[in-house]
């Protein structure tokens, strides 16, 4: 799951771009909401015909390679534990794939999906990828 820094860059400058081009946006600045859990599954899951769809995508995507890239960052001390040991195979759309079954299998549950999106996309892949 690890990006180069220029292709982080790239992709926020196209994303940024993309808001900015449009003369009136299919996206509502409300709808970017990372405030919980629930918001992180609306961002990551329009549909693949919905208008706001590329920006959303790229938005999770971004959420999701960031978030791991200060997890992978912070776990590289010794002193603290690795939360989440992905193979060195996957990638950030595997990573958005079990963040949304998680997501959809936990939707039911208020506390979960009430908890800041970082700990609920840590949970999932956690989920998915435990370390031993």
């Amino acid at each position: 799951m690890r990006v180069s820094f220029s292709v982080l860059t790239s992709l926020f400058a196209g994303v940024l771009g993309l808001i900015l081009a449009s003369a009136t946006p299919a996206v509502e600045s409300v709808d970017f909401n990372f405030d919980t859990t629930e918001d992180l599954y609306q961002v990551c899951s329009p549909s693949p015909d919905s208008p706001e769809h590329m920006p959303a995508t790229f938005a999770c995507r971004a959420f999701i390679e960031a978030s791991m890239q200060y997890h992978d960052a912070v776990s590289d001390r010794k002193q603290m534990k690795r939360l989440v040991c992905y193979p060195e195979t996957a990638t950030v759309g595997d990573g958005r794939r079990a963040f949304l079954a998680w997501a959809e299998a936990n939707s039911g549950d208020k506390t979960l999906m009430g908890e800041l999106p970082v700990v609920g996309l840590v949970r999932a892949l956690a989920a998915e990828y435990p370390c031993m």
